[in-house]
């Protein structure tokens, strides 16, 4: 299974969020992105209302959950 913490986009330190799985360089969750999207949201509304959030790091984030997905379950 993959580990978020190979995903370059992203980091997790226990001073930024109470170590909560942020955006490399801000203080915004990851989760922030797919809570958003799942309440109407489109990817350009969300980085306008994260400014620090760019496009390459929203790209990177789907293409790894994406990629997570065709992990095969352990037996």
């Amino acid at each position: 299974m993959k580990s978020w913490s190979t995903c370059e986009e992203v980091e997790q330190d226990p001073q930024k969020v109470s170590g909560t799985l942020v955006f490399r360089g801000t203080r915004v969750p990851v989760r922030a992105l797919f809570e958003n999207l799942e309440d109407g949201a489109t990817v350009d509304e969300f980085m306008e209302w994260f400014p620090g959030v760019t496009r390459q790091q929203v790209e990177a984030i789907f293409e790894f959950a994406s990629d997570s997905l065709m992990d095969p379950v352990p037996a």
